[in-house]
């Protein structure tokens, strides 16, 4: 297929790699075109604009940080909407607002282009390494279509529903529980080291008896206390649970305990933790423990 891909950041990057890897014919957009030289030199057309990456793909994929960047790049002058031919697909893997990802889809619809959200879990290792899961919704038959470059970039593909916003849901509810993890062990480390307990002992147990990666790769991250670089800056983490606290709201279900993580975020943000990794919100709780 002929893909347009914007948006070069850690994750970006290694995705569309892959979707040259898997042999599709790749044009890529970065604001910064430094990172889009990078990709060129693997086999690559470099666009100038969003709407020059859209105009000759079958699909646009987008991966950028927050719902800002990815209006930008649709709505502008020279945004996907003013490059995509009728019948083709935006794929947005970003993760935004439910809201918007509405918007998104009825402003396609009116220009008789297509719309997915297809959001990733994964670290920016697993976007190099294939190994992202991939959480498609939307039109079954248009989910299909683009199945081959699900394939191309992930592990594992689950399909969250027919309306686009559905997997935005789900992405925004799996970071929630990330980073609800991320607190359970902040608390847990603060209170093992105070009482002389090596957290990478309390690591094993724990991996004992939960058995997952995602417990495993943040454990040792924040056992080690290896908050850069950032697979997934601490700033990010705050606008998604502000995001999963936007989504809840419109579906009247309380999330009491995302309130508190947000304000734990804020409290790593004020000590400068804005550019670390989203585990250093083990600092927060290491700081009210006296340590």
């Amino acid at each position: 297929m002929k893909i347009g891909f914007i948006g070069l950041g850690r994750m970006g990057s290694g995705m569309a790699r892959n979707l040259l890897r898997a042999g599709h014919e790749v044009t890529v957009y970065n604001r910064t075109p430094e990172k889009a030289q990078v990709i060129a030199a693997e086999g690559a057309r470099v666009a100038d604009s969003p709407a020059d990456a859209a105009a000759a793909a079958d699909a646009v994929i987008s991966m950028l940080a927050d719902d800002h960047a990815v209006e930008e790049v649709t709505f502008g002058d020279r945004g996907i909407l003013a490059g995509l031919k009728p019948g083709n697909v935006h794929i947005s893997s970003s993760t935004i607002s439910t809201a918007l990802a509405r918007r998104l889809a009825a402003v396609h619809a009116g220009r008789g282009q297509q719309y997915l959200s297809a959001p990733v879990f994964g670290r920016p290792d697993a976007a190099e390494a294939k190994r992202l899961v991939v959480v498609p919704a939307g039109a079954a038959e248009l989910i299909e279509r683009c199945r081959p470059l699900f394939d191309a970039i992930g592990r594992a593909t689950f399909i969250a529903g027919d309306e686009p916003w559905r997997a935005n849901a789900v992405k925004l509810c799996g970071n929630f529980m990330i980073a609800s993890m991320l607190e359970a062990f902040s608390e847990a480390f603060a209170v093992l080291r105070k009482a002389g307990v090596d957290p990478h002992t309390f690591l094993e147990i724990v991996n004992s008896l939960f058995a997952s990666p995602v417990y495993a790769n943040y454990g040792r991250i924040m056992a080690d206390e290896r908050f850069e670089p950032a697979g997934f800056a601490l700033k990010l983490g705050l606008k998604d649970v502000r995001l999963a606290l936007a989504a809840a709201e419109e579906c009247a279900a309380p999330m009491p305990f995302a309130s508190v993580i947000r304000d734990q975020f804020l409290a790593a943000i004020a000590h400068g933790q804005s550019e670390l990794d989203w585990s250093s919100i083990a600092r927060v709780s290491a700081r009210q423990a006296g340590l």
